[in-house]
């Protein structure tokens, strides 16, 4: 396993590819999902971990009627620079900490949290329990987290692709991906290439089964409230793209 190549991805073209997948409309339809299965009170307090530059806290606190409260966690420093300077610029208040999504110091200070952009599974098992008991700690009883997480095995075996290409942005992606069955996990070798210049970056994801996943939530005291395949509700089976799933704390 790499050990610990997500403190060395986040970075530079890697990031600058990221910025040019995601567009404003998924951002809004995103945060609109997660506004919805939170259930927050305006004025509540929301979590962000980890929050990447922002996109979703800004705008879900530039949602003036709610006035929500946001914090957001990110182990990148060049994501949490732009999130000031991107929350500045739209002229809304972000609690942002440049920290390891493990170490979130709070103890039931929140009344909702989310985790997006397949940013679950990159540590070994006992440290996504670390980060789903870091999570739990973090909010108000009855208060939900939503993640979303579209590497499980549900999801990414029946549509696995050995090779992959992408290009976007004038950044031309390839990714050689493995996965390992005995430790339940995809090896990927990134190749991004901008200007005939190349960047190889390794990278890990555990591939957590359904079942296993909501085992480390109700482990952490979080209760699985319903799960989905799509932000317009889906029902969540065999050979989705991808899995959001709410659950509460108890």
């Amino acid at each position: 396993m790499q050990t610990n190549w997500w403190e060395n991805f986040f970075h530079g073209i890697a990031l600058d590819f990221w910025r040019a997948a995601i567009s404003d409309e998924q951002t809004r339809a995103e945060a609109d999902f997660i506004q919805k299965h939170l259930r927050p009170f305006p004025g509540a307090k929301l979590l962000d971990a980890p929050c990447g530059n922002g996109r979703l806290s800004i705008e879900l606190a530039g949602r003036k009627s709610e006035a929500f409260a946001l914090t957001g966690v990110d182990i990148a420093r060049e994501f949490i620079e732009e999130a000031k300077v991107k929350s500045s610029a739209s002229g809304v208040l972000i609690d942002l900490h440049e920290r390891d999504m493990r170490n979130l110091p709070w103890t039931n200070e929140f009344d909702g949290a989310f985790c997006f952009g397949n940013s679950f599974g990159y540590l070994d098992d006992d440290e996504n329990k670390e980060f789903l008991n870091a999570v739990s700690r973090s909010l108000r009883s009855g208060a939900r987290f939503v993640i979303d997480a579209p590497a499980v095995a549900e999801c990414i075996l029946p549509n696995f692709q050995p090779n992959r290409s992408i290009e976007l942005a004038g950044i031309a992606v390839s990714i050689a991906h493995r996965y390992d069955h005995e430790q339940g996990r995809m090896f990927n070798d990134f190749t991004f290439t901008r200007n005939g210049l190349e960047d190889k970056r390794p990278s890990s994801q555990r591939i957590y089964t359904y079942l296993e996943l909501t085992r480390l939530l109700r482990e952490a005291g979080l209760e699985v409230v319903s799960a989905y395949s799509s932000l317009s509700e889906d029902p969540f089976k065999l050979g989705s793209n991808r899995l959001l799933l709410v659950s509460a704390k108890r």
